[in-house]
C-alpha cells in the first residue's frame, strides 16, 4: 500500500481532535481547518497533518510515498451516506411521469406502484444481476466522494427475496473498499397479498425473516417504515422488540408523510437514527432532545417528490445534531450524489456550508456507529478523503449545485479509480 503526502492544501477542513462522535446545535457551524496545510497518509490511515510552514519533509523517505499537490484546493473527509436503497432491479421513471401529471406518492402506492412495484421487479431478478447492478452504483457513489455507506433491503417483501437482497449487500461488503452497514427493512410496506391480513405479514417478518437474517448474520440494523399508510407505532414497537432478540439495533423511517408518531417511536425504541422527518414539530424536537437518536434528513426526497423539507434549521437551533443522507432509491430519490444533498441543505433548508458538511460527514458516521473510524480528519482514522477542484471557498460546493466539485477521491490512502475494477 503506497503512502501519500498531500501538500499545499488551500484548507484542510473537517479536523476533529476532541474525540467527538457527533456535533450538535451550535457546534455544527464550526468546521475546524488548517489553511496552507499538508496531510500524511500511511498504511491506509490518516497519520499526521499540519501547516506547510511546519512541514519537515526530510522525515519522509522519498522512496516510500507519492506526493500530491492540492494547491488552491480543499481537502475534506469523505461523505458518510447513512441511508440508501442501492440494491434494486429497475428504475421507476414511469411513476415520475405519473407525478408530473398529478398523481400523489400515496395514490401511486395504492395502485400497486412505489415500493410494491420495486418489489415485483426485484423478485423477478437473479441475485447475480442485482449484485452487478448494485456494485456499479456503489462504485459511482464512491467516485462522487462517499467514503462509507448504509444499504437497506426492503424491496423483497418475501422471506426468499429479502434474504436475496441482504446476500447481495453482504457480497458488496466483501469487495467494497469502503465500510458498508446492512439494514434489514422487511417492514418497508405491506405486500398486496397481505393487505387484508397485516398481522400475518408482521408475523412472517418476526417468525421467518428475522431468524433467517440472523442465521446468516446478514444485517447490522432493523428498519421499519413507521408512517401513515405503512406501519403503525404499535406495529413498529412489536417488530423492533423482536429484532432486539437477534441483536439488531433499530432505525426508523418516520414522519415523511405526516405527524404519525415515528419520532416518538424511534426514541422509545432507542433507535440509532430516525430518518426523513419532513413533518417535525416542537413535540418531536423536544422528544429528540431527550435521546441519543440521530435525526437524519433526506432533502433529495423532498426535492424529487415536491414534499416539505425537514425543518433542520429549527432542529439545529434547538440544539440537536442533524445528519444528511441521500436516500438513493429508484422511486423517490434517484440520486446518490452527496454534493447535491449539501446544495439542497444550504439552498432549501438554510444550513451553512459548514453545517451541511458536518451533517454529511461526522454526523453521518455517528448514524452508522462509525465515528471512531471515519467522518473527520483525525489521526488514526481511515484515510478516506476527497480533494476538491480549485475553489475560492467552501461555499462553492453548494453554490455550483449542478457541478461536481470533487477532483480526487482517496480511499484507504489510495487514489480511487472507478474504472479499475
Amino acid at each position: 500500500m503506497a503512502n501519500l503526502l498531500v501538500t499545499e492544501i488551500k484548507s484542510l477542513a473537517g479536523i476533529i481532535e476532541t474525540g467527538a462522535l457527533k456535533l450538535s446545535g451550535k457546534e455544527m457551524a464550526h468546521l475546524y481547518a488548517i489553511d496552507n496545510a499538508w496531510l500524511w497518509l500511511e498504511n491506509g490511515l490518516i497519520c499526521d497533518y499540519g501547516a506547510m510552514s511546519k512541514l519537515d519533509i526530510s522525515r519522509f523517505d522519498p522512496m516510500e510515498y507519492t506526493q500530491i499537490s492540492a494547491k488552491d484546493c480543499f481537502v475534506l473527509p469523505c461523505f458518510v451516506d447513512s441511508h440508501t436503497h442501492i440494491v434494486f432491479a429497475k428504475t421507476r421513471e414511469e411513476e415520475f411521469v405519473m407525478r408530473i401529471k398529478g398523481k400523489t406518492y400515496e395514490e401511486i402506492a395504492e395502485s400497486g406502484g412505489g415500493i410494491l412495484n420495486s418489489a415485483k421487479r426485484l423478485q423477478a431478478m437473479s441475485e447475480e444481476d442485482l449484485f452487478l447492478q448494485a456494485k456499479q452504483r456503489l462504485w459511482e457513489l464512491i467516485a462522487f466522494g462517499t467514503g462509507a455507506i448504509e444499504i437497506k433491503s426492503g424491496y423483497g417483501l418475501t422471506v426468499q427475496d429479502e434474504i436475496k437482497m441482504l446476500r447481495v449487500i453482504k457480497r458488496l461488503k466483501e469487495i467494497s473498499p469502503i465500510p458498508i452497514k446492512a439494514t434489514f427493512l422487511g417492514a418497508h410496506a405491506i405486500p398486496a397479498n397481505y393487505k387484508e391480513n397485516r398481522e400475518a405479514y408482521i408475523q412472517l417478518i418476526i417468525e421467518h425473516m428475522l431468524p433467517a437474517v440472523a442465521s446468516e448474520q446478514l444485517a447490522d440494523y432493523m428498519d421499519v417504515f413507521c408512517d401513515q399508510g405503512f406501519f403503525t407505532p404499535s406495529e413498529t414497537d412489536t417488530l423492533l422488540e423482536a429484532a432486539k432478540i437477534y441483536g439488531l439495533k433499530a432505525k426508523i423511517h418516520g414522519n415523511e408523510l405526516g405527524y404519525t408518531g415515528g419520532v416518538q417511536t424511534a426514541v422509545r425504541n432507542h433507535a440509532l437514527s430516525v430518518d426523513h422527518l419532513e413533518y417535525t414539530g416542537d413535540a418531536e424536537i423536544s422528544c429528540l432532545l431527550q435521546s441519543e437518536t440521530m435525526p437524519v434528513a433526506l432533502p433529495g426526497c423532498s426535492f424529487f417528490l415536491g414534499i416539505p423539507y425537514a425543518p433542520v434549521r429549527k432542529m439545529i437551533d434547538a440544539g440537536l445534531p442533524v445528519c444528511l443522507a441521500s436516500d438513493f432509491n429508484p422511486g423517490s430519490t434517484p440520486n446518490g450524489r452527496m454534493g447535491f444533498v449539501i446544495a439542497l441543505a444550504c439552498s432549501q433548508m438554510k444550513l451553512t456550508p459548514e453545517e451541511a458538511i458536518n451533517a454529511s460527514t461526522i454526523n453521518g458516521a455517528y448514524a452508522l456507529e462509525l465515528s471512531n473510524e471515519i467522518g473527520s480528519i483525525t489521526r488514526g482514522k481511515r484515510a478516506n478523503i476527497m480533494i476538491t477542484k480549485p475553489m475560492s471557498s467552501l461555499a462553492i460546493m453548494p453554490y455550483y449545485f449542478g457541478v461536481d466539485q470533487i477532483a480526487q477521491v482517496i480511499i484507504n490512502g489510495e487514489i480511487f479509480n472507478s474504472s479499475k475494477d
